[in-house]
């Protein structure tokens, strides 16, 4: 077949769609990525960028539609941003392949016969999302407010973005209006010119209370009194109004300093049986629905027998810990923010919970990891379970040798990262541990983001160090091997 050209036209079956939205095809040998194509798609394209392993099409006309593809899209009003990857399909079909996408992480990561169950949802795929971080461009008169067009920051306007509450998009009008009217310049990135960098916002449930902070390439807001007076006079649910300092020329949204200029600095809400107060600053949970069917099903596969010391790690304001501190003898949580730590011991104390505690850790530095615990404590702890709930990134090499040299019992990984969870558990293994059915769970609808859970036991006998993983039925859990 000849070589494929830049502007050639080409017809192309779509096989597969990436979590990023693209269908995928091929033309011989070639890969191509089709922005709007649908897996079972026959469409025409246009080539428009040839790579040395992959070509990039743009979708010119569909000649056959899939059958996973809606009659009509989701309705979106807030164009261009590119997060919502799904869009176009039907949700069940969305839910398979996250599915599917879990089960190919493992694969990579060498572990093929990896049991995958299907995935959790609450069947929301709309208004479900209680934080929301939104670039300021522009000017005074005309402020751009929504999320960065995809590989790049050009900012489209998703002030009515269908995953946040309706009333997020209300706020953000009336901010719209107030830089106008008070003249907030709005942030220049490539000078590093302008104040007001971000909008964030954060809500409990129904939106009962909501947090407002404003990301500043400064130290003030100006006419505050006016801002602050003119939002809470039309929106009673706002509990909270602060700023953050960010003078770095950086993409890191916030800084390290926030300050509280009206109300609270932190909100409340309840999940899983626990009332919980977080901070800007604090990580939570942004689907609350969805992240109760994920505690509910870790806490099930933990299997806890009630006299167990949990070490929960990246415990951010102690939700997971807490709503399992009733299935155990006594909850220790380790987070390096300390904000988070504070409001993890004041949850616990608000719920009466007295065999929980929180301090603060870094779970990359494991030969400190537990000093301050232990320290405060007046003991050595010995943990029988251990909680991992890590960013993107998953665990740092180091923390899974320190578990494994400590022979921890029982570890049950929650991650937001299908390839990271898959690495971790592959490496995990090597050192003589199985691992139950993953559980992936949707936290993210519409999007291609998947979170999951997995329990893993350490076996009575472990493997040399570098060598695979036993795959026999009597040294691992079932699931493995099946």
């Amino acid at each position: 077949m000849d070589a494929i050209r830049k502007n050639q036209t080409c017809e192309v079956g779509i096989t597969d769609l990436s979590n990023l939205g693209y269908g995928v095809g091929r033309i011989g040998d070639l890969v191509v990525f089709v922005s709007g194509a649908v897996d079972g798609d026959r469409v025409e394209i246009k080539i428009i960028k040839v790579a040395k392993n992959y070509a990039v099409g743009r979708l010119e006309k569909i000649l056959s539609p899939s059958p996973h593809r809606l009659p009509v899209p989701d309705p979106c009003p807030a164009r261009g941003c590119g997060g919502c990857a799904y869009r176009a399909i039907a949700y069940a079909h969305e839910l398979e392949l996250k599915r599917n996408a879990v089960r190919s992480a493992f694969r990579r990561a060498g572990l093929p016969d990896a049991k995958v169950a299907p995935v959790l949802s609450t069947g929301k795929t709309a208004h479900y999302r209680n934080k929301a971080q939104y670039p300021v461009t522009g000017t005074p008169d005309a402020p751009a407010i929504g999320f960065f067009a995809p590989k790049s920051h050009r900012v489209t306007d998703a002030r009515k973005c269908p995953l946040q509450p309706a009333l997020f998009g209300e706020i953000l009008d009336e901010i719209a209006a107030l830089i106008g009217r008070y003249g907030i310049d709005p942030y220049d990135e490539e000078s590093g010119t302008g104040l007001l960098r971000h909008i964030y916002l954060r809500s409990s449930k129904e939106e009962k209370e909501v947090l407002l902070t404003f990301v500043l390439n400064g130290t003030e807001l100006p006419h505050a009194d006016e801002v602050i007076r003119e939002l809470t006079a039309r929106f009673p649910a706002l509990v909270g109004i602060g700023i953050n300092v960010n003078r770095e020329k950086t993409n890191v949204i916030c800084g390290d300093e926030y300050r509280t200029l009206w109300g609270r600095g932190e909100i409340t809400d309840t999940l899983a049986g626990v009332t919980l107060s977080f901070s800007p600053a604090s990580f939570y949970q942004v689907n609350r629905d969805a992240a109760e069917l994920l505690y509910k099903k870790a806490k099930e596969i933990a299997d806890f027998k009630g006299d167990e010391l949990l070490l929960d790690l990246f415990c951010g304001v102690g939700s997971i810990g807490l709503s399992m501190a009733d299935a155990v003898r006594e909850v220790v949580g380790i987070e390096i923010v300390p904000d988070a730590v504070k409001c993890a011991n004041e949850n616990a104390k608000r719920n009466g919970i007295a065999n929980a505690a929180f301090f603060t850790g870094d779970a990359a530095d494991v030969e400190r990891l537990l000093s301050g615990a232990e320290n405060a404590l007046g003991r050595k702890l010995v943990p029988d379970a251990v909680i991992l709930d890590p960013p993107r990134k998953g665990c740092d090499p180091k923390l899974l040798d320190f578990l494994a040299a400590r022979k921890i019992p029982k570890i049950v990984y929650i991650s937001c990262n299908p390839e990271t969870l898959a690495r971790d558990v592959a490496y995990l293994a090597g050192k003589g541990y199985g691992f139950s059915e993953i559980t992936p769970v949707d936290l993210f609808p519409r999007t291609g983001h998947v979170e999951s859970v997995c329990r893993l036991i350490r076996q009575r006998s472990s493997p040399p160090p570098g060598s695979p993983p036993n795959r026999s039925r009597d040294s691992w859990e079932s699931g493995y091997g099946e």
